[in-house]
């Protein structure tokens, strides 16, 4: 065995041990040369079925709809799939007991209680394909593949391992393993964990930035992130909540989107309504999406406008705005916000008892004074 081997495979074992030991994942094994690995693996979750009380032909059926949801075919895209899967996985799955019985619900994820649900941790899981691949490591919930990680020794770009995700996915390769595949990550000891969701081109790869980290973690920053991305409950509400399909793309969030619907729900639980404000780019236009959806679901008083009026209050009452070489500039007020809170968007809230968008907005409270992100400079 190589040097260069043997580093890789002690960075593997490295988190693999990680997820057992602080992250609380079962260790499923070295799949290596078992036959048969899927993305469903059918075994694991009739079991977690069987132990929420569902009989055996209850269960037979829940695996036949999942099945046919997850299966490529004819016209039917990788992102068709996925989306038919993330509906089962969200929503739970509709079934029918017996002939002349009302359909039930049969959840394949226990979403309230991250506990109540199996997580575990697989490497080097074979699949075979039109051309056999063979990812990093793979999470399961409750059997159910839901992500991916390939992993680089310290001295190769985390961008290889995103390419060699990337390639996967492809037709040519395992494309049918990642129809219910929701975070796709890569990562290694130095440049920490980039992340993304199926078809994810390369520069949109994300990187989650936070303050607060697992502390077995350290300083390695690819433990750190990893801690606070895939840890059960953070990994759970990320894809439940901050994950949208638009218009043939899947998308997921940003940390700081996370965070700013996280600041503005305390607010609104409060009674203190809110506005997100996101500063897109013109190639960028739904950015927003995860969070703003996800946020207006929970709270449909709350207001979000477009930027374009919305950048006209804001420049009126911003206490930000004294900063603005022009005041009389939306585009300049928006780029010096920018720079004071590091580039982010921001997410600002009105007084007590504001529950919308009108005229008399008072006066504005940044993201960076309530706290809405991590490492965001107070005001």
């Amino acid at each position: 065995m190589s040097t260069v081997d043997e580093r890789e495979i002690r960075a593997q074992q490295r988190v693999v041990a990680f997820f057992k030991a602080a992250l609380g994942y079962a260790y499923l094994g070295d799949w290596k040369d078992r036959d048969g690995n899927s993305n469903v693996e059918e075994t694991l979750l009739a079991d977690w079925l069987s132990r929420q009380g569902h009989s055996d032909k209850i269960i037979a059926k829940v695996l036949f709809e999942l099945g046919k949801a997850a299966a490529l075919g004819g016209s039917k895209t990788l992102y068709d799939a996925n989306r038919e899967v993330y509906g089962l996985l969200r929503y739970g799955v509709r079934v029918q007991p017996d002939v002349g019985e009302q359909n039930v619900t049969v959840w394949l994820i226990d979403w309230a209680d991250a506990d109540h649900n199996d997580f575990g941790i697989a490497e080097e899981v074979t699949v075979d394909g039109e051309n056999t691949k063979r990812p990093d490591l793979v999470l399961y919930v409750n059997g159910i593949a839901v992500g991916v990680l390939e992993l680089k020794r310290s001295t190769v770009s985390v961008s290889e391992g995103i390419r060699q995700n990337l390639d996967n996915q492809k037709k040519a390769f395992i494309e049918r393993f990642f129809t219910t595949v929701q975070l796709v990550m890569a990562g290694n000891d130095t440049e920490g964990l980039r992340y993304g969701v199926i078809e994810t081109p390369e520069k949109y790869w994300l990187r989650w930035k936070e303050a607060e980290a697992h502390p077995v973690s350290g300083d390695n920053p690819l433990l750190r992130e990893l801690s606070q991305l895939c840890g059960k409950e953070r990994l759970l509400e990320v894809v439940h909540d901050f994950v949208v399909f638009d218009a043939g793309v899947k998308k997921i969030c940003r940390h700081n989107q996370y965070f700013g619907v996280r600041a503005a729900q305390t607010r609104v639980q409060r009674r203190e309504g809110g506005i997100i404000w996101h500063t897109l780019g013109a190639r960028r236009p739904n950015e927003g999406v995860p969070d703003r959806a996800s946020w207006l679901a929970l709270n449909p008083t709350a207001g979000v406008p477009q930027r374009g009026p919305l950048s006209r209050h804001l420049r009126d009452g911003c206490p930000c705005k004294e900063e603005n070489d022009d005041p009389t500039s939306t585009g300049g007020f928006r780029a010096r916000c920018r720079v004071a809170a590091r580039r982010t968007e921001q997410v600002c809230a009105f007084p007590a008892g504001y529950a919308g968008v009108g005229p008399a907005l008072g006066r504005i409270v940044c993201a960076a004074r309530i706290g809405g992100f991590a490492g965001t400079p107070g005001r």
